[in-house]
C-alpha cells in the first residue's frame, strides 16, 4: 500500500522530462478510470514515501471492511438511543472496537493521495493531502463520529453515565453512512455487477434503515414519557422496561412497519400527544418514501421489458399497416419476420454504440469482423490491401429472416452484397412462373452482375435460412475502385473468371450478356465454349482499347426507335452514353436496327448537347 519511490516533480508549471510527462499522462487516465477500479489495477505510477494510492487494491479491500463496520453503526446508533442498556452493556466494547477501526482509517487518510480537481493530476505531497483533509468538512465530521464519548466521560469522572446527551450524540455515527452511499454508485457503474440487483438491494437497505429508526424513535418516546402506561406499548405491556430488550424491539419494528405498509392493524396506535405528532411526520414520510420505491422498481422493471414493448407494438402495426392494404399473407409474413429478426439482432448489431465511437475503432472493429470474408470472396482476389481495407471499413451486418427476399428481379442495381453466413436462392421469374436456379453460400456474392454492368438486376435472391449478409455501396464501390488501375483490372478479370463458371441456365437468364460485355470494351476474355452462351464469336472483332473498371463509368440512358407521342409496347433499351451524337446514333441503329438523324427527350425537346443529359433519360431516336 505504501510507496517509497521519490516525488514528482510539480506538473505544469515547470519543463518535464520524458519519463514525467508518462507520468503525468498516466495520472490523468488513471483519474477518468472507474473509482472502483476496474480497469485502473495494481500498475498506477509512481507515488512519493509512504503516500496510498486511492484505487490500491489492498486499500479498497479496507474500504469494502469499514463498509461492513458502518452496517453496523447505523443499526447500534438508533438502537443504543431506546435502548440504553444495551448501550451500556455488551455494546459498549463493540462500539469501542469499531471506533478504533474508524480511528486508523483517519490517520490513513492522512497519507491517500487524491486528484486535483483543477489539473486533473494525482497530489502525493503530504502536507498538502494534509492541509485538504483537516481544511475539509469531513475532518471534523469523521473525529466527532468516532470520539467514544461514553468511555471518555467513565474516564475522566471515574463513573457510567445514563443521560440521553451520549445517546444523540451517538447518532452522529450514522455520518458514516456516506460510505454505503459511495460504494453503491461505485456499484451501480461497475459492469462486472447487475445494476438491477445493485439497485434492488439498495432499496431494501433504505426500507430496513427506515423502518428500524422510526422503530426506535418510537419506543424512545415511549420510555421517556411522564406516564408510561399511557403511551402506546405501557397500555398493552405493563412494566415493559422492566421486560427483555428484544421484546420491545420486537414490538417496535412490528408497529414500523405495519404503519409504513399502511395496513394499520389498530391494535397498537398512539395515545399521547407526542406519540400522534411523531406518527404524523412518520406517514409524512413513508408517502415520501413508497413514492421512491415504487418509481425505482417501476423504473427497473419497464427499462427491462421496454424492448418487448417496441417490439409489440411494431408488430402491431405491421399487423394493421397489412390489413388495411391487403397484404398478400406471404408478404405480410416476411415483414413479421423481418420486424422480429430486427429486434433479435439489435445486440448484434449496436448502431447505437458504434457510432459514438471514434472512426479509427469503427474501422478496426469492421476489419475484425468482415475482413476475411471481403478478402475470401471471389470478386477481390488479388487486390491490394489499401483498397481491401477500405471497402472493409465501413460494411455493417444485416440480418435476412428465412424466406424473405434481398434482392427482386429487374430492380434498379444501388448495392450488391457478400454473405457473411446462411444462404441464398437465386431465382428467376417467366411469364409468372418461378424457376429456381441455384444457391450461394457463405463468402458468396450476389447483386455484382446489375451493378457492374449497371443493368436492372437479373435474378430475384430469397434467404433460404437465417443470414448475415453485408452490403457495399454502388457509388462508394465507384469512388474507391476509380483511382486504382490495377486493382480495377483484377475484379474485371475476377468479374470475367466467375462468369465463365456460371451455370449455362443462369447464363441464359442474363438477357444481353454478350453485347453487356462488348459495351464495357475489355482487352481480352477468355474465350466462352459455344455450349456456354456463345461469347467468342460476338467479341473477336471487338476494338482492343481499354475502358477499366476504375475509368468513370458514362451515363445509362433508355433509347426508342419511335417519336414521343407514339404510343409503342416496346420498353427500350438501356445503354451507356457515347462520347459524340454521331456515336449515338450509330448505337441506336446498332441495337434498334434501323437509323435515325433526330434524337428527342420525353418532352419532345431536341437533344443537341449530350453533357446535359442525365442518368436513365429517355430518348426517341427516329
Amino acid at each position: 500500500m505504501l510507496s517509497e519511490t521519490r516525488s514528482p516533480m510539480p506538473l505544469l508549471y515547470r519543463r518535464h522530462s520524458s519519463g514525467e510527462v508518462l507520468k503525468n499522462l498516466a495520472s490523468v487516465s488513471s483519474s477518468l478510470l472507474p473509482a472502483f477500479g476496474t480497469l485502473v489495477g495494481d500498475d498506477s505510477p509512481p507515488l512519493n514515501k509512504y503516500v496510498i494510492a486511492p484505487y490500491d487494491r489492498r486499500y479498497r479491500w479496507w474500504q469494502a471492511f469499514l463498509v461492513l463496520l458502518v452496517i453496523y453503526s447505523a443499526w447500534s446508533s438508533p438502537f443504543e438511543l431506546a435502548f440504553e442498556k444495551a448501550a451500556t452493556g455488551s455494546l459498549m466494547f463493540v462500539d469501542l472496537v469499531v471506533d478504533l477501526f474508524f480511528t486508523i482509517d483517519i490517520i490513513l487518510t492522512f497519507f491517500v493521495a487524491y486528484l486535483d480537481k483543477s489539473t486533473y493530476l494525482q497530489v502525493d505531497d503530504h502536507k498538502k493531502i494534509a492541509t485538504r483533509y483537516v481544511t475539509h468538512m469531513m475532518f471534523p465530521m469523521d473525529v466527532a463520529s468516532t470520539l467514544p464519548f461514553q468511555s471518555i466521560y467513565r474516564l475522566f469522572t471515574g463513573k457510567l453515565h445514563r443521560g440521553q446527551i451520549f445517546g444523540f450524540l451517538n447518532l452522529l455515527r450514522l455520518w458514516r453512512l456516506r460510505r454505503v452511499s459511495d460504494l453503491f454508485s461505485r456499484l451501480e457503474k461497475d459492469t462486472r455487477f447487475s445494476y438491477f440487483w445493485t439497485r434492488y438491494i439498495k432499496l431494501i437497505c433504505v426500507t430496513l434503515f427506515a423502518v428500524h429508526s422510526a422503530g426506535c424513535f418510537y419506543y424512545w418516546i415511549a420510555t421517556h414519557h411522564r406516564h408510561t402506561e399511557n403511551t402506546w406499548i405501557g397500555s398493552i405491556i405493563q412494566d415493559f422496561e422492566d421486560r427483555s430488550i428484544w421484546l420491545g424491539y420486537t414490538y417496535s419494528l412490528y408497529w414500523s412497519i405495519v404503519t409504513l405498509t399502511t395496513v394499520g392493524y389498530g391494535d397498537l396506535h398512539a395515545v399521547n400527544t407526542g406519540e400522534k405528532v411523531f406518527n404524523i411526520f412518520y406517514m409524512l414520510f413513508n408517502i415520501g418514501l413508497t413514492s421512491y420505491l415504487i418509481g425505482n422498481m417501476t423504473n427497473l422493471i419497464v427499462h427491462s421489458a421496454v424492448r418487448t414493448f417496441v417490439m409489440r407494438d411494431s408488430i402491431n402495426e405491421t399487423l394493421r399497416y397489412a390489413s388495411k392494404n391487403r397484404l398478400p399473407e406471404g408478404l405480410k409474413q416476411q415483414m413479421l419476420a423481418h420486424i422480429q429478426l430486427k429486434f433479435k439482432t439489435a445486440e448484434l448489431q449496436q448502431e447505437e454504440v458504434l457510432e459514438d465511437l471514434p472512426k479509427a475503432i469503427r474501422s478496426s472493429i469492421a476489419q475484425h469482423l468482415f475482413q476475411k470474408t471481403v478478402d475470401k470472396s471471389y470478386l477481390f482476389k488479388g487486390i491490394s490491401e489499401d483498397l481491401s481495407s477500405q471497402l472493409v471499413t465501413d460494411l455493417k451486418a444485416e440480418y435476412f429472416p428465412p424466406k424473405v427476399e434481398v434482392i427482386l428481379q429487374n430492380e434498379i442495381p444501388t448495392d450488391f452484397y457478400i454473405i457473411v453466413s446462411g444462404s441464398m436462392e437465386v431465382l428467376t421469374h417467366r411469364n409468372g412462373t418461378e424457376h429456381f436456379l441455384t444457391t450461394l453460400g457463405p463468402m458468396d456474392m450476389f447483386g455484382e452482375i446489375g451493378v457492374l454492368f449497371n443493368i436492372p438486376q437479373p435474378f430475384t435472391m430469397r434467404s433460404n435460412k437465417l443470414s448475415q449478409v453485408v452490403r457495399i455501396s454502388h457509388h462508394h464501390f465507384k469512388e474507391l475502385v476509380q483511382p486504382l488501375n490495377r486493382d480495377g483490372k483484377t475484379i474485371m478479370s475476377n468479374f470475367i473468371q466467375y462468369l465463365k463458371n456460371l451455370k449455362k441456365e443462369v447464363q441464359d437468364e442474363i438477357t444481353f450478356l454478350t453485347d453487356h460485355l462488348c459495351d464495357l470494351n475489355i482487352e481480352q476474355v477468355t474465350s466462352f465454349d459455344e455450349s456456354e452462351n456463345h461469347v467468342t464469336s460476338n467479341y473477336d472483332n471487338q476494338d482492343n482499347q481499354v475502358i477499366p473498371i476504375n475509368a468513370p463509368l458514362p451515363l445509362r440512358v433508355i433509347i426508342h426507335g419511335h417519336k414521343p407521342d407514339e404510343e409503342r409496347t416496346d420498353t427500350g433499351k438501356v445503354v451507356q452514353l457515347p462520347e459524340s451524337m454521331a456515336e449515338l446514333l450509330k448505337l441506336a441503329e446498332k441495337k434498334l436496327g434501323k437509323r435515325g438523324t433526330v434524337i428527342l427527350m420525353e418532352d419532345g425537346c431536341q437533344v443537341e448537347d449530350l453533357d446535359a443529359l442525365r442518368d436513365n433519360d429517355h430518348l426517341f431516336v427516329f
